[in-house]
């Protein structure tokens, strides 16, 4: 009776080791918002979806490092879904504040920019399967915002 569970279990991973999967990209992070307690910025993931039904969403994770810290993370609890045959771009809202970038001066002090590595979990809910979750990470570097922004 085990050797037929083990088979039917490898059977199922087979088949699904085969099915597409959505995937997804960081394309851009950019400066959204600067205040006095800190700087904002938006990372757009694009997000491709093979099935011709949408998939909702249950949560987004990220997490923001810099210079082996971590700077920023958070949470976007059902943030919609993703479109049917299509690509979806996400907004996600990563908030440094001032106090953590002082900390990373020298960093920051060679060349005004955060180097940065970027993980984000993507976790949708896929028929049959159940939960998913898409790793999603990217490094960059980040200008840091100057005067000259200001005004």
């Amino acid at each position: 009776m085990a050797s037929l569970l083990d088979k039917a279990k490898g059977f199922v991973a087979d088949k699904l080791a085969g099915v597409p999967k959505p995937e997804g990209s960081v394309t851009d992070v950019d400066l959204k918002d600067v205040n006095r307690e800190s700087v904002e910025y938006l990372a757009k993931v694009s997000v491709t979806n093979p099935y011709s039904h949408s998939i909702p969403i249950c949560e987004i994770t990220f997490t923001f490092h810099s210079a082996g810290r971590e700077i920023g993370k958070g949470k976007i609890p059902d943030p919609g879904s993703l479109k049917a045959k299509d690509m979806t771009v996400l907004d996600i809202p990563v908030v440094v504040p001032y106090s953590i970038l002082f900390n990373l001066a020298r960093d920051v002090g060679v060349d005004w920019d955060i180097d940065y590595l970027l993980e984000i979990g993507l976790t949708i809910d896929l028929p049959v399967v159940g939960e998913f979750t898409i790793p999603i990470n990217s490094k960059g570097e980040i200008k840091l915002p100057t005067f000259k922004d200001f005004f």
